[in-house]
């Protein structure tokens, strides 16, 4: 039987699990909810009226500043070192073999995995030699491989051999760090994939495996491990990603009401920002709307306000991530809070106008960015003006916990050849918990653009993996903006080679990479000088599955401090700190854990694997 979700009164729960609600004043908010608290509220605006919050372009000084102290979303009482530094370029990789539609750094091996589509039948790299996939329907051989394995470090490509369709796919990774892809075009969209770590491994594949097809679909991971996936074209539904080699049935399935009801004509709901709440709670944000819904009883316990300005998802595509959960040391408050900030986007008629209509126009995209902590039942988005316009970008949540927001145009929309004036320029949001004081800076350009199907990784250097852009269906070279598979580094304001005596270096032999909830252990780190504790950060990164300017699973932690040791060999120090006390706050798997000192990363981050 198909769950019908009804927007009804919820009863919440304990913090630990879906349900927990927190008041504006950051309590827990123990009674009944009723989800439209406003009776005089139009549908999709419940909850008040939108909070506008203006900020002004950064200036062209990162200085040395004390964020607030609050509790919140932010770097708390974290001191940063000045620089002008507005980052650097460099070419990785002049063929990276296929287009990265998709991109995801997997732990442990370091390596990045990319791939696209196979509906095209083609790339930039085949495959060593046979099996070829043989096309269904048709007599034809496709040798071309369409996912490839690249090393991070030496750019040494591995093909890997696809049968079912990946095109506009999703996916996370496992608690052991495999990669678990959902659905795609065609054959492939009712699929799951699993890639093992491994120097041989290549894809797992169980067609049927999802009750409902999943494409241009968006998969959570939840607090106990499980996988979501919510939507995909003509499925206005989500299930339980099921077990490796089980299959979906329909019973499996549930109906998700708001879903339809947030579809424009085109769309404009696909790839829905979703991400897990520190109360157990899935946060949805679909074209202008967003709830708070029960993953254990299918209810939505709450609806916030509308965001305006346009739509934000595919395919008026802007991008979103969740900003940094900190972490108290001895943290003991009942609800973390935990905030999304979504930028960019485009008017609701943005692709009719660039898609469907001759000639083609390109209308303006949005040059805003919005934060809504969804912890609060109250909250209402304070809106930011960006530098400039952008759709089809990007947001990578840095290891200091600035966002980098990359890739893009200013005009059109998603689709074929549905964009133009590429904006080359990253930008950096730098914030504090409150969102005032917030402010942007316009970094140095790449020379490529990046438009439609762009991609990123944060790597362990800290610097960051751009890749993808194709806005053509194929691999075209003549085209107004050609398939891209060069793959480049950027090196964000805080690798200023002015800044390299502040790199610690964590000694991985004699610190704890095995973690369990809410339990200390001790990161080790070696560097020059006498360290100043009040100006050490200790950040976990998940690696996010990134298409689309969706960023699935990407999440920074900020952990509390227990202890600071100093000079325990010569040069040499131990962090004590508490892992985050429960899968909500950290879901189980792997973590890129970095120490920051005075606003600069380590030299390499070390890979922790939080346990049940």
């Amino acid at each position: 039987m198909i769950h019908r979700i009804k927007n009804k009164l919820a009863e919440l729960a304990g913090f630990k699990g879906p349900d927990s609600l927190a008041t504006d004043g950051g309590g827990f908010f123990s009674g009944p909810l009723v989800v439209n608290d406003d009776v005089t509220a139009t549908p999709g605006n419940q909850g008040g009226t939108t909070e506008v919050t203006v900020g002004k372009p950064g200036d062209d000084i990162l200085d040395a500043s004390l964020a607030d102290g609050n509790d919140g979303v932010g770097k708390a009482n974290m001191i940063e070192a000045a620089t002008t530094f507005k980052g650097s370029w460099e070419l990785f990789l002049e063929n990276g073999g296929v287009s990265a539609m998709h991109l995801i750094l997997l732990p442990k091996i370091n390596q990045a995995l990319m791939f696209d589509a196979t509906v095209w039948k083609i790339s930039k790299i085949k495959l060593p030699g046979p099996p070829c996939r043989h096309v269904e329907g048709t007599n034809e051989e496709d040798c071309f491989a369409h996912s490839v394995l690249m090393d991070i470090d030496t750019g040494k490509l591995r093909t890997l051999r696809l049968k079912y369709d990946t095109w506009c796919s999703s996916g996370g990774l496992d608690i052991n760090g495999r990669l678990v892809s959902t659905g795609g075009y065609n054959n492939g969209s009712d699929t799951v994939r699993i890639l093992d770590l491994c120097d041989t491994c290549d894809w797992k594949e169980y067609p049927g495996a999802l009750a409902n097809g999943r494409w241009y679909a968006t998969q959570v991971t939840l607090g106990d491990g499980k996988f979501m996936v919510f939507g995909g074209r003509d499925f206005p539904t989500y299930e339980f990603v099921p077990p490796e080699g089980k299959k979906n049935t329909h019973q499996d399935v549930v109906d998700f009401k708001f879903l339809v009801e947030t579809h424009d004509p085109v769309e404009n709901n696909l790839y829905p920002f979703v991400y897990l709440s520190t109360d157990g709670n899935v946060f949805i944000f679909a074209n202008n709307r967003s709830v708070l819904l029960n993953p254990n009883t299918h209810n939505i316990i709450h609806e916030f306000p509308v965001l305006p300005n346009g739509a934000r998802n595919y395919p008026a595509s802007g991008s979103a991530c969740l900003l940094p959960i900190i972490l108290k040391p001895n943290e003991d408050r009942r609800v973390i809070p935990a905030e999304i900030l979504i930028c960019g986007g485009a008017p609701h008629d943005a692709y009719e106008k660039a898609d469907l209509q001759r000639p083609k126009v390109f209308l303006p995209g949005s040059s805003d960015c919005a934060r809504l902590d969804f912890t609060k039942r109250n909250s209402k988005w304070k809106i930011l003006n960006m530098p400039s316009a952008r759709l089809l970008g990007d947001m990578a949540v840095l290891p200091t916990g600035d966002v980098l927001i990359v890739n893009g145009a200013k005009t059109g929309s998603a689709g074929w050849d549905d964009a133009r004036e590429p904006n080359l320029n990253p930008v950096l949001y730098k914030f504090k918990t409150d969102g005032t004081g917030s402010k942007f800076t316009v970094l140095n350009p790449s020379n490529i653009p990046r438009m439609y199907h762009s991609s990123f990784a944060v790597l362990p250097d800290a610097k960051v993996l751009i890749a993808g852009s194709n806005t053509n269906p194929g691999y075209l070279d003549d085209a107004l903006f050609p398939t891209e598979v060069r793959v480049e580094k950027f090196s964000p304001h805080y690798l200023d080679p002015n800044l390299a005596m502040f790199r610690q270096e964590i000694i991985a032999e004699k610190s704890n990479n095995q973690l369990k909830y809410g339990q200390k252990f001790t990161v080790q780190i070696r560097g020059n000088g006498v360290i100043d504790q009040q100006k050490l950060q200790v950040t976990m990164y998940s690696p996010p599955f990134v298409t689309h300017g969706i960023c699935m699973n990407q999440r920074l932690i900020q952990l509390g401090i227990l202890e600071f040791n100093k000079d325990v060999a010569p040069n040499t120090n131990d962090i004590v700190l508490q892992a985050p006390m429960n899968g909500n706050i950290a879901q189980p798997g792997y973590y890129m854990l970095f120490v920051n000192y005075n606003g600069v990363p380590c030299l390499r981050s070390m890979w922790v694997q939080i346990l049940p």
